[in-house]
């Protein structure tokens, strides 16, 4: 059984919560579900977001 992560905003010191977030990116823009501070909007973006769907953007923009 995998544990759940509880990230806590750096700034407010409250836990991050699931929200739908909008991104626009090089000229597109796309939604995904992310952890934000209920209290500030700070977003986390994990790695694997930043390195993967962004990648495909760049890549999709290249092929035009």
């Amino acid at each position: 059984m995998e544990e759940k992560q509880t990230l806590i905003c750096s700034k407010c010191q409250v836990e991050m919560k699931p929200a739908e977030t909008h991104f626009s990116y090089l000229g597109h823009v796309f939604r995904h579900q992310l952890l934000r501070c209920p209290e500030c909007g700070q977003i986390y973006v994990p790695e694997s977001l930043a390195k993967g769907r962004m990648a495909q953007v760049e890549g999709s923009l290249e092929e035009k």
